[in-house]
């Protein structure tokens, strides 16, 4: 099964972005959270972050 979620370091990664980057601009993104406090994990859905890549798209 396909993951559906990745991590903000994944995120930047596959967007060749800094992680502070990504959790500063959060690009549009909604960013979802996984638990509570300081182990918290912030997630991108993968569908989302593929959309926003194709909104990028210059005409």
């Amino acid at each position: 099964m396909p993951a559906e979620f990745m991590d903000a370091k994944t995120t930047a990664e596959y967007l060749n972005m800094s992680i502070s980057a990504v959790y500063r601009d959060a690009l549009g993104l909604v960013p979802y959270k996984f638990g509570r406090g300081r182990n918290a994990k912030i997630q991108f859905k993968v569908s989302e972050v593929m959309a926003w890549v194709r909104q990028q798209k210059l005409q």
